[in-house]
C-alpha cells in the first residue's frame, strides 16, 4: 500500500507511543503528554490556567491514552467546574507607599527608601524598596521576585532536610524560581538526589503552606504520580494534607504573580 495512503499513518499514530512534550487530542480535548519511565498508570492534571496535562509511562499508545481521557470526561468536567468555581483573582501591585506584600503570610507595607543599600529588604517589619527602582515599575518588580526567590531559598534550605528525614526520602536540591502554572515540581536525575524547584510566589503563602509544597514534591521521589498510594505516603506525613491542599487552593488564587499597575492603573505586561 503507498505510503501516502491516509489510511496508514491514523493506523499507525494510534499504535505508535507517545512522545513527551506533545500535544494529544482526544475526545474533543487538547492535552500537553508528560511521559515518565517512573510511571505505571496513566493520570491527569487540571493545572491551574485550566490546561490539561496527560501523565503517561513509556511506551504508552495513542489509542490507550484516548481511551483513558474518554472515561475520564467526568473527573476532567467536575475538576474544570471546581476551577471556574474558585477562578483566579490575582492581584495587580504598584511600587507606592502603603502598599501589602506578603512573605511567609505575613503583611508587610511598602517603604520607599533612598539611603542606598539592597534593592529590596525587609526591615523592622516593612519591607524597603530603594526609591531610584520604585520609578521604573518592571526594574522594581524584578528587583522584588529576585528578594522572594533568595528569601524564600534560605527558607526552604532549613526546612527541607527535616521534610526529607520525615519522609524516609534522599534529601534533593532545591531551588526558587518560576515554574510555570505549578506551585513547585520535583525532578529525577538533577543532581545526585534530583531537584525539587518552588514557585517564589509560594512564599506569600503561610509556613504550613510552604510545608505542604515542599512535602508534596518529596513524596515524588518516591510515587511519581497522585493515585491512591501518592497520597497515603503524603497523609502519613500530613494528616492533615487534604485540608492544607483546600487552602491552598483557595489561597493560591489570590496570589501575586507578578503583575503590575501601569500609569492609566491597567495592568503592565512583563518585560
Amino acid at each position: 500500500m503507498p505510503a501516502s495512503d491516509p489510511t496508514v499513518p491514523d493506523r499507525d499514530r494510534d499504535r505508535s507511543p507517545l512522545v513527551d512534550g506533545h500535544t494529544l487530542v482526544a475526545d474533543g480535548r487538547e492535552l500537553a503528554v508528560s511521559v515518565s519511565a517512573r510511571r505505571k498508570r496513566l493520570g491527569l492534571t487540571v493545572e491551574r490556567d485550566g490546561s490539561l496535562t496527560l501523565r503517561v509511562p513509556a511506551d504508552c499508545e495513542s489509542r490507550r491514552a484516548e481511551a483513558f481521557v474518554r472515561k475520564s470526561r467526568p473527573w476532567i468536567e467536575a475538576k474544570l467546574r471546581l476551577r471556574e468555581k474558585h477562578r483566579p483573582a490575582h492581584p495587580v501591585r504598584a511600587f507606592r507607599e502603603g502598599e501589602t506584600f506578603r512573605y511567609l503570610g505575613r503583611e508587610h507595607r511598602l517603604v520607599l527608601v533612598g539611603e542606598g543599600g539592597a534593592p529590596v529588604r525587609l526591615v523592622a517589619g516593612r519591607l524597603a524598596l530603594d526609591k531610584a527602582v520604585a520609578v521604573e515599575p518592571r526594574l522594581a518588580r524584578r528587583e522584588l521576585i529576585a528578594w522572594y526567590r533568595r528569601s524564600g531559598l534560605r527558607w526552604a534550605e532549613r526546612r527541607l532536610q527535616p521534610w526529607a528525614a520525615r519522609m524516609e526520602v534522599p534529601e534533593p536540591a532545591v531551588t526558587v524560581r518560576d515554574v510555570g502554572n505549578r506551585w513547585g515540581t520535583y525532578r529525577q536525575g538533577e543532581g545526585e538526589n534530583g531537584k525539587v524547584a518552588l514557585h517564589w510566589a509560594v512564599f506569600q503563602l503561610p509556613a504550613h503552606l510552604v510545608d505542604y509544597v515542599i512535602a508534596h514534591e518529596l513524596a515524588h521521589i518516591k510515587i511519581s504520580g497522585h493515585g491512591p498510594d501518592y497520597w497515603t505516603l503524603l497523609r502519613r506525613a500530613i494528616p492533615d494534607c487534604e485540608a492544607r491542599k483546600e487552602e491552598l487552593d483557595d489561597l493560591g488564587r489570590r496570589l501575586w504573580l507578578g503583575q503590575i499597575a501601569g500609569p492609566g492603573g491597567g495592568a503592565l505586561r512583563p518585560s
